[in-house]
């Protein structure tokens, strides 16, 4: 190939590096942009120490591909010529970067990925695992037969497989699992240290199980060994750790003392949960393809198992979560009126229809002072869900004493908000409205903190709406609430929601509002707040078209029956 040949396919590179020290090794280059350097982050990892951790940058244009020098200490070479800006890459040029050079290649030259093995000089062995294991148990009737010896060692790895598979096989916690797969592994393979990383939550790898002599101090994998195998998927064979390129610059290996090393990923058709590793210090035992081809099979086996048992560990919390959360409901429930006090001369109805299985919202109606008065009280948490019912519990039970002790509107609502403020954090707080009834007179007193206005329908039709008196409750240290009057007449209706009902949206995004709200209570024909409410209900589904509610929906309604007639 002559320097000006161009590159046959322009969106891949090949590249032949030839490292200070180590074998040498090809790589095809297919994404737009790849860093080459000695830190294990970078894509294509040179073991050099003259070279910097991110050395220089190949990517692709339009026009074709150019080098860049990122900043590296001792500079970039491209045939001779120092780097400065930006050099155009084609075919035949070489590239010197500390002590190492890298020829450019045309990659129709080259073997393609995973067909062959990345690296088979320097007694390194890099393999997708995918096809090893394909490999390994390709043996069917329709093919050639194969010689006595390979027969005897594909049946021996059926065999050991067979085992691992009934070993693995009866329910067990996933630690006892990791265990199994090493004792499987050392039994099979003669090992001298064993180390299985799992990935975890936030896409690190975390050490699960591993079997180490007592004097070493940490994990023998390091990273470029993670990137190849539990990343990009490849079964890793090293004959020789202390003479490979490809760990020269990983100390923990090198200092470790190990000889040879082999490690497969524990991947199934869902992806990559981590992998496996062994290793021989003996100078005299090193691993072979046959010992790689059976670890790449027994960790396959042993993915399965992993995944399976994941997925049934998940089912169980979700379950157990699901228990927890009807419990909860159930608890709230509770807490809710079972039935609406008898008060003479008046109708109450009260409903709760959480959003999800449990509710930020909180309703009661608590006879007072003998009967003398009824406290009405409807709130609503800010937030969804386990958080807001807590929330929403607490905030009874805060509540709870200064009704009963007869305090005014705007008491209770100080002494919440002070004590909700001191226990809660600042995203976190409430809107309510209490009124307290005076049976006898109909006299109402009531406040509202941050709440939509409580509807109070005349007879007649007209309609007063209860503002807010005062600001949510835990929202600052210090709140002061107004307690106002009004009057409750024979016929009339009071009306408390929360904003579930008034926010509750077509399938255009428009609210319910207010407007909704009071010409469906306006009907002529509702004689109870039985009525009101079964007409709320079905207004608002034919509203909102079936859609799942957005919010809680919480109504308390009130209504003083009208006079008989003599």
């Amino acid at each position: 190939m002559t320097e000006d040949a161009p590159i046959s396919n322009s969106s891949a590179l090949g590249l032949h590096v030839v490292p200070a020290e180590g074998p040498p090794f090809d790589r095809l280059i297919g994404q737009e942009a790849v860093v080459i350097g000695r830190s294990s982050k970078a894509d294509v990892m040179i073991g050099d120490r003259a070279m910097s951790r991110e050395h220089a940058r190949l990517f692709r244009t339009q026009e074709g591909w150019f080098l860049e020098d990122m900043g590296s200490r001792n500079g970039t070479l491209v045939n001779g010529q120092r780097v400065r800006q930006l050099a155009p890459i084609k075919a035949g040029d070489l590239v010197c970067m500390g002590g190492s050079t890298l020829r450019i290649l045309d990659p129709a030259r080259m073997a393609p990925e995973g067909g062959r093995a990345e690296s088979a000089s320097g007694g390194a062995l890099l393999r997708r695992a995918s096809e090893l294991v394909e490999e390994s148990g390709s043996t069917s009737p329709g093919e050639e037969p194969r010689d006595e010896e390979t027969l005897r060692q594909y049946l021996g790895h059926l065999r050991i497989l067979n085992e691992v598979h009934k070993s693995l096989s009866r329910p067990m916690a996933l630690q006892e699992l990791l265990d199994l797969i090493l004792d499987a592994a050392f039994g099979h393979l003669a090992a001298d240290e064993g180390l299985i990383l799992l990935q975890d939550a936030g896409g690190g790898y975390r050490r699960a199980a591993a079997r180490l002599n007592s004097d070493l101090d940490e994990p023998f994998v390091s990273r470029s060994l993670i990137h190849e195998v539990a990343q990009r998927g490849m079964a890793a064979l090293v004959k020789d750790v202390q003479t490979d390129a490809r760990f020269a610059d990983s100390d923990s290996i090198l200092r470790s003392g190990i000889r040879s090393l082999i490690a497969a990923p524990l991947q199934d058709a869902e992806g990559c949960l981590g992998m496996i590793a062994l290793t021989s210090r003996t100078a005299v035992r090193s691993f072979g393809e046959e010992e790689l081809a059976l670890l790449a099979s027994l960790a396959s086996v042993a993915a399965l198992r992993i995944r399976n048992l994941s997925l049934v560990e998940e089912a169980a919390e979700r379950r157990r979560l699901q228990a927890e959360v009807e419990l909860a409901r159930r608890i709230q429930v509770e807490l809710l009126p079972d039935r609406m006090p008898e008060i003479q001369g008046y109708g109450l109805f009260g409903g709760n229809v959480p959003s999800r299985w449990v509710s930020g919202d909180y309703y009661e109606v608590s006879p007072r002072k003998e009967g003398k008065e009824v406290a009405l009280l409807l709130a609503d948490v800010s937030g969804k869900g386990l958080g807001a019912s807590l929330l929403a519990a607490s905030l009874e039970a805060l509540c709870a004493a200064p009704i009963e002790a007869g305090r005014e509107p705007h008491q209770i609502f100080e002494r919440v908000s002070l004590l909700l403020y001191r226990r809660t954090p600042p995203e976190r707080y409430a809107t309510a409205f209490v009124a307290v009834l005076e049976p006898e007179t109909g006299v109402i007193r009531f406040a509202n903190a941050g709440h939509p206005p409580a509807l109070l329908l005349r007879r007649g039709g007209e309609a007063e709406w209860l503002g807010a008196t005062g600001p949510p409750l835990g929202l600052f240290p210090e709140s002061a609430y107004e307690t106002r009057s009004t009057g409750l007449d024979p016929g009339d209706f009071l009306i408390l929601y929360s904003d579930g009902i008034s926010e509750a949206s077509d399938r255009e995004g428009e609210p319910f509002g207010r407007e909704g709200l009071l010409a469906t209570c306006s009907l002529p024909e509702h004689h109870h707040p039985h009525d009101v409410a079964r007409a709320l209900e079905e207004t608002l589904e034919a509203y909102c078209g079936g859609e799942p509610h957005a919010d809680d929906r919480t109504l308390l309604i009130l209504q003083r029956f009208p006079a008989q007639a003599p």
